[in-house]
């Protein structure tokens, strides 16, 4: 039996621990918040340290980016971390996400770094206004995130950056020009240590107030397939990267440019689990602990649609055909991601059929991007 240390103890570790029991995988979570290590379906705790979880551990690997520097060192220094802890940093600071897109000669939006009042001002003239400008650590789900549109909005837009800027050491604020996309899509894909690479089918990301709703595979459209997997082993290329990752885009006139990388299994990928013939999960799993990886192809039209600040649904959304719903058995709180729905279907038009029929089951003021 292979065990597994996740650094974080959320849901995609849970998840990673319901995909990992077939294969004999254990996993066990280490939470970063209150610095305990947790079984990441029960929350239970598992009487280890840190210290002793790295030693009984046959791999380490991450939920998410924002990991303490001290957590991350000791971890790979016991050479059993996987990714690299340079894709860890590069999903966590966007300074050196920018970098890696340039090195791996991948298309992104046109950047600038802010660390003074006149870095903005340069930023201004250099890329001209609207922009968007972003915390380089932290921030996520639209946190740490402001939208500069015109000149007398400078003084209040940097009033707040500035203060972003001094809560924490090394912060600093990425500016991009603003790209006026079509659509924001997104690609999940696995790499492994040989440098096998296997992609799933693009999804479409539709977004509410910068968090994530609903993802929605694309299919019959292989030219931009393609470009998105190029992009993608481009990147895991240039990091030698071991796991899963994913590359969020921006769809300008059918070309993409990259918008974000999540060195992670990652939301928009959660509907591999009923739509794929391996789910993101087990493949990250497969990945590190070096296994050969699953199948990625698509076995039906699906979609993801998050579950926000909600702890039930109505049972006829169980009713439903081909409908998956899935708990992570959080407590209720507002814009919380309490869990998903999967939902499938045999072709693209009737799985649109399905979202609306799920649309006339879910309130809309909580599933805002359902059709009606």
């Amino acid at each position: 039996m292979n065990q597994v240390l996740v650094l974080g103890a959320g849901q995609l570790a849970r998840m990673m621990a319901l995909a990992g029991a077939p294969l004999n995988i254990n996993v066990i979570a280490y939470d970063v918040v209150n610095s305990n290590v947790v079984h990441p379906l029960t929350q239970q705790y598992q009487s280890l340290s840190l210290i002793e979880a790295i030693a009984a551990a046959d791999v380490i690997t991450a939920e998410f980016e924002h990991i303490p520097t001290d957590i991350l060192s000791l971890c790979v220094a016991s050479g059993k971390f996987k990714p690299h802890s340079d894709a860890i940093k590069a999903g966590g600071d966007r300074r050196i996400e920018k970098v890696l897109l340039d090195h791996a000669n991948v298309a992104n939006a046109p950047y600038y770094i802010i660390n003074t009042r006149a870095d903005l001002e340069t930023a201004i003239t250099t890329l001209g206004l609207p922009m968007v400008l972003k915390s380089a650590l932290g921030g996520y789900d639209g946190k740490g995130q402001w939208r500069l549109k015109t000149h007398d909005q400078i003084e209040s837009v940097w009033r707040e950056m500035a203060l972003c800027i001094a809560a924490s050491d090394n912060q600093a604020i990425v500016a991009e020009k603003w790209i006026d996309f079509d659509r924001e899509v997104s690609l999940i894909g696995v790499r492994n240590a040989i440098g096998e690479v296997k992609t799933y089918a693009l999804s479409e990301n539709v977004h509410t107030d910068g968090v994530l709703s609903l993802s929605t595979v694309i299919v019959g459209d292989p030219t931009q397939q393609r470009q998105a997997q190029l992009m993608f082993a481009a990147v895991a290329e240039q990091l030698n990267y071991i796991g899963v990752l994913a590359l969020e885009f921006f769809e300008v006139n059918g070309e993409l440019l990259v918008n974000e990388i999540a060195p992670r299994v990652h939301n928009s990928g959660h509907w591999t689990q009923q739509g794929a013939e391996t789910c993101q999960f087990e493949n990250h799993l497969r990945a590190v602990c070096n296994l050969p990886l699953g199948g990625t192809e698509l076995i039906r039209s699906s979609a993801m649609l998050n579950i926000l600040g909600q702890d039930s649904v109505p049972q006829t959304v169980l009713a439903l055909e081909h409908c998956h719903v899935h708990w992570y058995g959080k407590e209720k709180q507002a814009g919380r991601k309490m869990g998903h729905i999967n939902i499938c279907a045999a072709t693209p038009e009737q799985l649109q059929y399905q979202l609306m029929l799920l649309g006339q089951l879910l309130p809309a003021q909580d599933f805002p991007t359902l059709p009606r």
